[in-house]
């Protein structure tokens, strides 16, 4: 594979690049760049901005709002707005709902829901795992049972990330309990308003709400809400789970990462000279730089292979992004807190002086809730226990 990139191709990140720094807030950009959480306005606004240069859902169809791009342009986009540290398009509306509604939907469905996501009109939330039923998905036992011209559902969900801020909901559902359990599973969507429907906080570690469980009591939703054939659920979600793994890796993210490391600890103290100092520092940031670029080969060959049209079965590849592309991010966080020191432990009274880090303070408070908020991604999308099960049948055919 050559991975020159063409006078075009370079053109075209010379673009991509400069809209990302002249148009996305910069307060944004240094929230995302710091580990810091976003509230929900700063998404809304940074992917209007986006959708408004037709550029929230490039890999859509380019009905529906997508670019007749190569997969490299797809690729390249991703990458700059990662390393410019600009939010992705929100994940649930567009990397996982909008792709396989796109794919499997009725034409209503698309013209009711996909340009409202695109501008974030509508916000999506996940409604997967269970308690009992995470990476084990087909255990699922949130059923819906059909009752006229609606589902009636009942059961419940859990790290449903970004669920208060959500307006609609795509859930697995039973409608089978006598089927095999992956045979007798339904993709159906439903308004977090509708009558039934509960949701409360989970706080994580680091002190966040950014998960939550859904409670769902005999909730009617009507049959047009289903999404492609019923029983073929199981279906849809690795096509979409496909697409989320994929997404994990974020590459460009662990590169800003590196470089802003590789900055700071040039400006910090550390014995007689600075962090960047030492060796054995050093060496570790180089690995994973090494690392960074090999997982940058492989995710140019999946991105690739999915640009083609007929490309809807998903990936095993994709599993390997996932494991490494989790794996360096955690890496990355826990060189940050090193490089942080004491610093990143929180202090009740800061006043200027020169044993303040470097950069101010904004950074190193971040640096502990980052690194833990970053255990997550080992998990989410299919725990990477479950990934090596993947690769080892769908790859290495075991």
């Amino acid at each position: 594979m050559d991975l020159r990139y063409t006078a075009d191709e370079i053109a075209f990140r010379d673009e991509v690049r400069s809209f990302c720094r002249e148009k996305i807030p910069a307060e944004i950009r240094r929230k995302v760049s710091e580990g810091r959480g976003l509230g929900k306005d700063d998404v809304v606004t940074s992917q209007r901005i986006l959708n408004a240069r037709g550029w929230a859902v490039p890999h859509w169809p380019k009905e529906w709002g997508g670019q007749d791009w190569t997969p490299i342009q797809r690729y390249i986009y991703t990458e700059e707005l990662l390393q410019a540290a600009v939010p992705l398009p929100q994940q649930f509306n567009c990397y996982m709902f909008g792709p396989v509604l796109a794919t499997f939907g009725n034409q209503e469905q698309k013209q009711r829901f996909l340009a409202r996501a695109a501008n974030l009109d509508d916000w999506w939330c996940q409604g997967f795992s269970e308690p009992g039923a995470g990476s084990d998905l087909a255990s699922l036992k949130t059923k819906a049972v059909r009752d006229g011209d609606h589902y009636v559902v009942d059961g419940q969900k859990t790290w449903t990330t970004l669920g208060q801020h959500a307006d609609w909901i795509f859930c697995l559902v039973r409608t089978d309990m006598e089927a095999k359990k992956q045979r007798g599973i339904s993709f159906l969507v439903m308004d977090m308003t509708s009558p039934g429907i509960t949701v409360r906080p989970i706080i994580t570690l680091e002190g966040r709400h950014e998960v939550n469980e859904v409670f769902f009591d005999s909730v009617r939703v009507p049959v047009e809400n289903l999404i492609g054939e019923e029983n073929r659920g199981w279906d849809y979600a690795k096509f979409l789970l496909a697409n989320e793994r994929t997404g994990i890796a974020r590459i460009g993210l662990t590169k800003e990462r590196i470089q802003r490391i590789k900055r700071l600890a040039k400006e910090m103290p550390s014995g007689a000279g600075s962090m960047w100092d030492d060796g054995d520092f050093r060496g570790r940031v180089a690995e994973v730089e090494i690392e960074l670029k090999a997982l940058e080969i492989t995710q140019m060959r999946v991105a690739a292979k999915q640009g083609r049209a007929d490309s809807v079965q998903p990936d095993p590849a994709s599993s390997l992004l996932k494991i490494r592309g989790s794996q360096l991010q955690q890496a990355a966080t826990e060189l940050l807190v090193e490089l942080a020191g004491p610093f990143s432990l929180a202090a009740p009274q800061r006043g200027a002086g020169a044993n303040n880090p470097p950069g101010g303070f904004d950074w190193v408070d971040a640096a502990a809730p980052s690194y833990f908020n970053n255990r997550k991604v080992s998990i989410y999308g299919g725990s990477n226990e479950i990934q090596h099960n993947v690769i080892a049948k769908g790859i290495l055919g075991l």
